[in-house]
């Protein structure tokens, strides 16, 4: 493993963030008191003398501060009173039990969105406990850097609402609800709580069997929830028996045939309803917010054909539409895979121009696939009807800005490299670099640039003026290539390329060879050495199947959308962090026959990782495309399953809690 860079790379900028940012968060004056008035149960079951306090989550990993505590009635009832601090970025929540182990908790809300009421039950404590997995501390205390805890709690009220205890209505209503099993998951893993939360002379099996991998039992129900979350792939037939085993006051849960592959909660987002079709790919802003490159316009039936999409939809962290979403103008027009943010926050989108054939599009309505558009935060579009047409862009896909905001292009229609600054667009220069059919670009900390060629399995090598690197463009001989689309940086300076053995791209043609349907992923070490395993040089397993979108997570593991079988994948990166015991660099995390199956994933292409440690992916197109119209309609967000990450992202990634 010599070829594998696994020192940390300096970022000085990233380092004078993280000061600025603590020294903002550091302890304020406090505010008016507030009071809370509430009631802790298992189930309908009250719980007298318990101990409830409330917190306020701090800018260290785990690390919180006790505002308030009290101790519940013969009825379970509690008030409190505390002082909430003035910091916005703050989370507010509860946490009950007897003794020191943490039993129940809930999260109320932040900043000034806290409930006057709440119910701490198991719901809320699993809520609490998905939505903030990667910021609990194994004493089940949380904290850690802003926007992470607060994105959590607003996720976490999609679960279960803290002022009744009852499941969220996000997840309760469609496109959730009864249409995903994810309802069914989330009930089980509450009726895997109550035994432990009655009594303490109960709580081993849950916590021996959600402990941390490989080590200690967990500390109390609040952190056996976390840990779940955190290595979904640990005892799953066990748990699932646990959550049987009684008692069992969730109704809806999972039946004995209906084991999940994973005890992940995904949970599906698709904004007003009306706007998005064919969710490409998605950008994430410093805040949390997401942007999503939107394929088609959108239509209800996949026989009506429709033409290709002229919107930017943006939603908050939690997934709720965000104000003046979706974005138009600007010359959007059918966007595929291709969506970044520059280091200003403006947010560069390629339009693809995806849109049904003629007639279904008319002839006068087809898009002309050579254009870029670029918005500010707040939707003002920075390019005109027509984008910026520079340098030879042609079917773009990958489009990702570097480190100087200069952005880069894979065009796909005709494998060049666009070289476009961000400051003079008009200026762009298209590079032939040996690539057909180019598709996704990478950056390392270097700035120099990875760029994929889907038509001839091959990757280009350019320094960050668009020239060649000595040795590229590498090949399958090389590098174990077959097919490949997405890429992604480590923080380390290794690239990772998922294969997906395949696909072959409309640009303008395609054309499909379905008898082998796998999949692999290749590793470029930092020093520009393949890291190799088995007779095809790349690695397998973890559910791979037709890997299209690729990101790596703040531990350095790898998350890969499959666009065939209804799942994503999870892979050790080079530093072993967050593995299954004993695992390598490569070696699969997600299980090998399913990955992270889901059954409200269709085909998705991109996976995405946001400050608060979600996996968002993209259902790009339906189960069965139908040409006319065959985009998808949500994206998916997999609720603190990853090591969370500062965003956006602009080069290689960088943890948000170091």
């Amino acid at each position: 493993m010599t070829s594998i860079s696994t020192g940390r790379v300096p970022r000085l900028a990233s380092l004078a963030l993280a000061a600025l940012a603590l020294g903002a968060v550091l302890a304020t004056p406090a505010t008016a008191r507030q009071t809370v008035d509430g009631r802790v149960l298992s189930g309908l079951q009250p719980l007298a003398g318990a101990t409830v306090a409330v917190h306020a989550t701090g800018v260290a990993q785990g690390r919180s501060r006790q505002l308030g505590r009290t101790v519940t009635d013969r009825r379970g009832r509690f008030r409190l009173s505390y002082r909430a601090p003035r910091r916005a970025g703050a989370a507010i929540y509860l946490t009950a039990g007897r003794g020191a182990a943490v039993r129940l908790a809930a999260t109320l809300g932040w900043g000034a969105r806290v409930p006057g009421r709440a119910v701490v039950n198991e719901l809320t404590t699993v809520a609490a406990g998905y939505a903030l997995a990667q910021f609990v501390s194994p004493r089940g205390t949380i904290g850690g850097p802003h926007p992470g805890p607060r994105n959590g709690a607003m996720m976490a009220r999609n679960l279960a609402d803290p002022r009744t205890g009852r499941v969220g209505r996000v997840l309760r209503t469609a496109p959730n609800g009864g249409q995903t099993r994810t309802l069914a998951t989330f009930r089980s893993v509450a009726n895997m709580l109550p035994a432990c939360v009655r009594s303490a002379r109960r709580c081993g099996p849950l916590l021996r069997l959600a402990g941390t991998p490989g080590g200690a039992p967990a500390r109390g129900a609040l952190q056996a929830v976390a840990n779940i979350a955190r290595n979904p792939w640990q005892n799953v037939g066990p748990l699932a028996r646990l959550a049987r085993s009684g008692p069992t006051p969730y109704r809806g849960a999972l039946g004995p045939r209906r084991r999940p592959a994973g005890w992940t909660l995904p949970v599906r987002f698709d904004g007003d309803g009306k706007s998005m079709d064919g969710p490409g790919n998605i950008a994430i802003d410093r805040e949390g917010n997401l942007y999503v490159a939107n394929n088609y316009e959108y239509g209800a039936r996949s026989v009506v054909p429709r033409c290709g999409s002229d919107q930017l939809p943006k939603f908050r962290p939690d997934g709720s539409y965000a104000p003046r979403s979706p974005f138009t103008g600007g010359g959007l027009s059918g966007a595929g895979y291709g969506i970044t943010l520059d280091p200003r926050g403006n947010i560069w989108v390629g339009n693809f121009g995806f849109a049904a054939p003629t007639p279904g599009c008319p002839a006068h309505r087809q898009p002309l696939h050579n254009s870029v558009s670029a918005f500010t935060p707040h939707g003002v579009a920075l390019s005109g009807e027509n984008g910026f047409v520079a340098g030879d862009i042609y079917y773009p896909q990958g489009t990702v800005s570097d480190a100087n905001g200069t952005i880069w292009v894979a065009n796909c229609g005709n494998g060049k490299v666009t070289r476009m600054p961000g400051d003079r667009p008009h200026t762009a220069v298209g590079y032939d670099v040996g690539l057909e059919e180019a598709f996704d670009i990478a950056i390392d900390h270097r700035g120099q640039v990875y760029a994929t060629g889907l038509g001839n399995s091959s990757l280009a090598m350019l320094d960050n003026s668009g020239a060649p690197l000595p040795g590229s463009p590498l090949g399958p001989r090389e590098l174990g290539l077959n097919r490949p689309m997405g890429i992604a940086a480590d923080s380390r300076g290794n690239m990772w390329i998922a294969n997906s053995g395949l696909i072959n791209l409309p640009c303008p043609k395609a054309t499909f060879d379905f008898e082998s349907v796998g999949g692999s992923l290749s590793l470029l070490g930092a020093d520009g050495t393949a890291v190799t395993r088995g007779e095809d040089g790349a690695f397998t397993g973890g559910g791979l199947t037709v890997p299209w979108g690729i990101a790596v997570d703040g531990n350095d593991n790898v998350w890969v959308s499959n666009f065939f079988g209804r799942r994503i994948s999870q892979f050790c990166g080079v530093t072993a962090r967050g593995c299954r015991p004993g695992g390598e660099t490569g070696d699969a995390i997600s299980p090998r026959g399913t990955g992270y199956r889901f059954d409200g994933l269709t085909r998705s292409t991109a996976v995405q990782i946001d400050p608060a440690g979600n996996v968002w992916a993209t259902n790009n197109w339906k189960l069965v495309p139908i040409q006319a119209n065959p985009g998808g309609y949500e994206i998916v967000a997999f609720v603190g399953a990853a090591a969370p990450l500062r965003t956006p992202l602009i080069g290689p990634p960088v943890p948000l809690m170091p």
